[in-house]
């Protein structure tokens, strides 16, 4: 009797999680032994893997770039990017898959390490420095499960040529993030072995789990390296649907488009500097228009040490880290949500968009900060415009513009109250800190109100953001609601 297809199947991925197993089981013991041919070969792979970068300032840089790929930070934002974007599309069981392969990992690593308690490698010339012990190596660990589960959940999503290069990628990124700990000189090579074959068991265990919570909810057995985990969410894994109302000629539609984000950008900065130049050359740089002068003196006058603190928590939600911060998740959300990439292109104009501007005005303007005690210090710009307001009005006011447009509901009008209160927030925070006067924040209010016009103008981010003819909730696909419309409808008499 011929053995089923599926069972076939599933022989190859249990062969191989075993045989994983049992040479991170083989290594365990070794390690904690201190075998001495392992420590061996490991102490002298160390150096001389160490030494073929040291002394190379570019190669270091890169091996470096490479491994932030693998931290603990970078895996944990993908993973819940993802979880955001599966439970948006109502996939609840890769949003579990996701969470409980991460929160596993995140276990597995530290109790090990304390298990095992082996010292990191000491070589000539130090590169870099790890925190706690040595093995398995968390990077390369976190690396193949964040990476691998990624992979299984979205691989239905890729078809073609597509796939065969999604994989590659991604065997290519988990093996140069391992690599690059040995010759960083943090790791030994069994300590990079030891993760990924620990990182393939726990891939392969909870993969196989899957495949059991799928038989009880009777759907088909599949094979998840060849097919993914969820074959039939193929719909709901793909970031975004085909542009519908676009003309045939896109290239020369989105010419057009770039082509005037292009020019009302530079009007618009021709304008800013201007009036910073108007503001210099009238010896205003740091003189009373509008209360330039008086108003950063009466602020300093109110300092206290309460609200010193504050100020800076405050200031601080207008700082690049924070602002890419919250860009980059309402891009996610977005995405998840509309199924489109317009909101996400236009969150990305406009925030790059100010940035440049920013830069651009205050390198040419120069103009001095207010004549009162700094709380900032070795600030890298000069005061006109402020950066903070213009990157935090820019933000919550696209924000705003990007839900009201998509959603439906009073709710949404919510989002206006964020998109007034951060800017004034932060504009009070950065004139009390002494870091900009009235009209440095006027001026970059002036300069959001403009450009986040030209851009909604041109790039048109709500278009098909809610079907208006049938009245789509905000992120249900086309093919639920549907069927939804469908079971709702009416039965003919």
């Amino acid at each position: 009797m011929s053995v089923p297809p599926a069972t076939r199947r599933t022989l190859v991925p249990l062969v191989i999680v075993t045989a994983a197993a049992l040479l991170f089981t083989l290594l365990l013991l070794l390690v904690r032994l201190r075998w001495a041919p392992l420590e061996s070969a490991d102490h002298g792979a160390a150096t001389g893997l160490n030494s073929l970068i040291a002394g190379h300032p570019v190669a270091v840089s890169i091996v470096k770039a490479v491994t932030w790929l693998g931290s603990g930070g970078v895996l944990w934002t993908l993973t819940g990017a993802a979880a955001v974007v599966l439970a948006v599309r109502r996939q609840w069981r890769l949003t579990a898959y996701l969470l409980v392969v991460g929160v596993g990992e995140l276990v597995l690593d530290p109790v090990l390490k304390v298990l095992v308690g082996r010292l990191r490698p000491v070589v000539a010339h130090p590169i870099a420095y790890g925190n706690g012990d040595s093995f398995p190596s968390g990077h390369a660990l976190g690396s193949i499960v964040c990476y691998g589960a990624l992979f299984l959940v979205f691989l239905p999503a890729v078809r073609g040529t597509w796939r065969r290069v999604f994989t590659a990628v991604i065997v290519t990124l988990i093996a140069a993030i391992g690599i690059s700990r040995l010759l960083l000189g943090v790791h030994y090579i069994s300590d990079v072995l030891g993760g990924w074959t620990l990182g393939i068991t726990w891939l392969g265990i909870t993969a196989f789990a899957f495949e059991l919570s799928r038989q009880a909810a009777g759907k088909p057995v599949t094979d998840p390296v060849t097919e993914g985990l969820e074959p039939e969410a193929r719909t709901d894994l793909q970031p975004t649907e085909p542009e519908t109302d676009m003309h045939h000629d896109r290239a020369r539609t989105y010419g057009r488009i770039a082509a005037g984000v292009a020019v009302s950008w530079v009007l618009i900065i021709g304008a800013i500097t201007g009036i910073g130049k108007l503001i210099m050359i009238t010896h205003n740089g740091n003189g009373n228009l509008l209360g330039d002068h008086t108003i950063p003196h009466w602020f300093a006058a109110q300092r206290t040490a309460t609200l010193n603190h504050w100020s800076l928590i405050v200031s601080n939600l207008g700082a690049t880290q924070d602002i890419l911060i919250v860009s980059v998740a309402a891009c996610v959300v977005f995405v998840a949500v509309t199924r489109h990439w317009r909101p996400v292109i236009f969150l990305a104009v406009v925030m790059f968009g100010e940035l440049a501007a920013f830069l651009a005005v205050a390198y040419i303007v120069k103009r001095p900060r207010p004549d009162v005690p700094h709380l900032d210090s070795n600030l890298p710009t000069s005061a006109f415009p402020s950066g903070h307001m213009a990157a935090t009005t820019c933000l919550y006011v696209g924000i705003a513009i990007l839900v009201i447009g998509h959603a439906r509901g009073w709710w949404r009008y919510l989002f206006l109250i964020p998109a007034i209160v951060m800017p004034v927030a932060v504009a009070l925070a950065r004139m009390y800190r002494g870091e900009h006067h009235p009209t440095d924040i006027l001026a970059s209010v002036l300069f959001a109100a403009l450009w986040l016009t030209a851009t909604t103008m041109l790039i048109k981010p709500n278009v098909g953001g809610l079907d208006r003819g049938s009245r789509r909730p905000l992120g249900l696909p086309r093919r639920k609601a549907a069927d939804r419309s469908r079971e709702t409808a009416p039965a003919d008499r």
